[in-house]
């Protein structure tokens, strides 16, 4: 049976100062990361420490960046959208649920960098998770919404949001199957927010490969593929070797 303890704060970052300084040979542990703990390592966020402190096991899903606004505003398009923002960068307010400078921030800077928007000029307010965040969008004090696939799904299946692009390599299913993707509108962003672990940098390669082999079957099980479902996760398995190599990569 395994124990979860949730380790909240800095982004990331005390887990994984903790991992560093308390659980270095720790055969036992494995945490939870996305490309939020990498962007923090790119930032120098984590005060000394690198990517190179934990041994990256995995990735056993994803997710997709999305930009979202209220179905009543006058903008149908992305396009329709981008032409206003070009206009008026200041009649543009967005959420996310990250802070400044975090995953819901750099989705949004990279899009206006691509359209042609200066992105020092873009108003970004954060929130602290994507749910308030989508409340403010629903709530009219903002008028764009930067999050996840899986943060905006159920409120476009409840008529609540329109969703205008997905960052993704190819279109999403679901509801979502009919938004475009940003590459598509001619705009080379995607966002793809994988779901993986890291373990302590200590553990011998025996360990590191056991973990790779255990989330080689849970990736792969039927019963992960239902829990992937109801969390609107897509299927995603990056392990091992080329993981590692993926994550000094991004950093």
């Amino acid at each position: 049976m395994m124990r979860v303890s949730n380790m909240p704060g800095a982004g990331g970052g005390i887990a994984y100062a903790h991992t560093v300084s308390q659980r270095t040979g720790d055969e036992n542990v494995l945490v939870a990361a996305s490309p939020a703990t990498i962007l923090r390592l790119a930032q120098g966020q984590f005060a000394h420490l690198t990517e190179e402190e934990v041994r990256w096991v995995g990735a056993v899903a994803t997710d997709y960046g999305i930009l979202a606004v209220q179905p009543g505003a006058p903008w149908e398009t992305l396009e329709e959208l981008l032409d206003q923002w070009r206009r008026d960068p200041a009649s543009i307010v967005v959420s996310g649920g990250s802070a400044v400078g975090g995953q819901d921030h750099m989705k949004v800077l990279l899009l206006a960098d691509r359209a042609g928007i200066d992105p020092l000029r873009v108003r970004y307010v954060p929130f602290d998770g994507g749910g308030e965040a989508m409340t403010a969008l629903l709530g009219g004090f903002v008028n764009v919404f930067s999050g996840d696939v899986t943060q905006g799904q159920a409120q476009l299946e409840a008529g609540n949001i329109r969703v205008l692009t997905v960052m993704a390599e190819d279109r999403v299913g679901g509801e979502m199957a009919q938004v475009p993707t940003a590459r598509e509108l001619g705009y080379p962003v995607e966002w793809v927010t994988w779901r993986g672990f890291y373990a302590p940098a200590g553990i011998s390669d025996d360990a590191y490969h056991r973990w790779v082999e255990v989330l080689d079957q849970l990736a792969h099980s039927d019963e992960w593929a239902t829990v992937r479902a109801q969390a609107r996760l897509d299927a995603y398995f990056l392990a091992g070797e080329p993981f590692e190599s993926f994550v000094r990569e991004q950093v």
